[in-house]
Parts: C-alpha cells; sequence; structure tokens
C-alpha cells in the first residue's frame, strides 16, 4: 500500500460528531419528516443556531419577504384582532344568562333544569355530579328541545343551586342567573 501525501491515514482520521434532535432524537434534516416538527424546530433553534439557519432559512425568507416594519405591522395587526375577538367573547359571556327551571312532574313531584353554564365555561358533567353529591339525588346532562345541553336535577332544589352556583364559579354575575317557575297545565 503506498503512502500518499493527499491520503488520509487511519491514525489522523477522527469520528465525526453528529448532531442528534434532542426531542425526536433523530438528525435535524430528518426532523421535517417526523410528527414533532414543531417541537424539533423549537428545539433546534434554542441549541444550534447555525444549523437551525441553514436547515429552515427563517430570517432569511422573513427579510425577503418584506421589510422589518411590515412584519411588525403584521403582529400589531395579529395580536389587535386576538384582543378583539377576547373582548367580543367576554361581552358574549357577560350577556348571556342562566336560567334555573323548577318544573311540576306529577302531583308533588319536581325536576330542575339548569340551562346556560356552558357560556361560562363551565364543565356539565362535572356540574352534573357536583349537583347530585350535594343534593344527594339524580342528575344528568341532557339535550333540551332545542338541542342545547342542560343539567337536569331531581328535585326541588332551584334556591340551594342559585346559591352553589354563585359560591363555586365566581366568573357568573348574580344578575345573569334567572329562576323560573314552570307549572304543569291540568
Amino acid at each position: 500500500m503506498s503512502d500518499s501525501p493527499d491520503a488520509p491515514s487511519s491514525e489522523n482520521v477522527k469520528p465525526r460528531e453528529v448532531l442528534y434532535c434532542g426531542f425526536c432524537s433523530m438528525p435535524p434534516e430528518y426532523c421535517e419528516f417526523g410528527p414533532t416538527i414543531d417541537k424539533c424546530k423549537y428545539w433546534l433553534s434554542k441549541h444550534d443556531k447555525v444549523t437551525y439557519a441553514i436547515l429552515y432559512n427563517s430570517l432569511e425568507d422573513a427579510l425577503a419577504g418584506a421589510s422589518l416594519g411590515e412584519i411588525q405591522l403584521e403582529d400589531d395587526k395579529k395580536k389587535a384582532k386576538e384582543a378583539a375577538k377576547l373582548e367580543r367573547q367576554m361581552q358574549k359571556k357577560m350577556s348571556s344568562k342562566i336560567f334555573i327551571k323548577r318544573i311540576e312532574r306529577t302531583r308533588r313531584k319536581c325536576v330542575t333544569s339548569v340551562f346556560g353554564l356552558e357560556n361560562f365555561d363551565v364543565d356539565l358533567k362535572k356540574a352534573a355530579k357536583l349537583f347530585a353529591n350535594k343534593f344527594a339525588c339524580g342528575s344528568s346532562v341532557t339535550k333540551n328541545n332545542q338541542g342545547n345541553d342542560e343539567i337536569v336535577v331531581q328535585g326541588d332544589v332551584s334556591d340551594e343551586i342559585y346559591d352553589m352556583i354563585l359560591e363555586n364559579w365566581p366568573i357568573v354575575p348574580e344578575d345573569n342567573i334567572e329562576l323560573v317557575e314552570d307549572k304543569k297545565k291540568k
């Protein structure tokens, strides 16, 4: 075997260091083919900015597509839209009502229906279970005639439910709760 000056000798060859993604454990070049590309991109942007810039060219694309002022304006518009959306949701929440309806069944039997809690981001199943445990009666989430969810509690417990809503969910304003009595027609 001839030793040419250009050929590397086995003594001078060092093993190549390969970067592996800390999230999916594949080389960063292959992360884009996996299901967790966003998390891999985030990890790579934090640990190896040079490789991130080479693979994803995010800064160059942003600068080529728009000037810095335009990028900031777009971000401001997005933030303003999100703030307006949150404001509309809050207004809708504060204008919606909760109806606690006492419905007479036969003779002295009654059920209490609670409608409108979902507008205040209350989990109806948990609320129904809370009512059932508190009053030691049956309680369930059902669909009413309009197709909306409501909680039906066995027994006449409308006043207690009113107090319980105010106690457990402080986001609900007291003015938005209405007590309704529905008598059976003879």
